[in-house]
């Protein structure tokens, strides 16, 4: 079962972060007056510059949730693509086992 992550920071309050950061404040300063680390500051603005499209060498957070959504989709049909193989495999040779018919003549 996958983790869940519970989001120790609220949407606002990385916002703030981010514009203070976009103001001139550095992610280093940020977190010896805030508690998130530095790099989860510039984590934060790196995806808020993506979302707004200042980014294109990271995924925005919709790519991101298509993304996560497709590979779980993968995951399904290549388990169903197993499932399917195997119940062929054993009614193949189910089907060689059974004693054929005389045509009666």
């Amino acid at each position: 079962m996958p983790r869940s992550r519970v989001v120790p920071y609220p949407p606002e309050f990385r916002q703030k972060m981010v514009e203070l950061v976009h103001s001139g404040r550095s992610p280093d300063a940020l977190a010896k007056e805030f508690e998130p680390s530095a790099q989860t500051i510039r984590n934060w603005v790196k995806r808020a510059e993506a979302d707004g499209g200042k980014r294109r060498d990271v995924l925005t957070s919709t790519e991101r949730e298509e993304l996560v959504k497709l590979r779980r989709e993968l995951r399904q049909v290549k388990l169903e693509r197993e499932i399917l193989a195997k119940a062929t495999t054993w009614f193949a040779r189910e089907a060689d086992t059974n004693p054929k018919k005389s045509s009666g003549s």
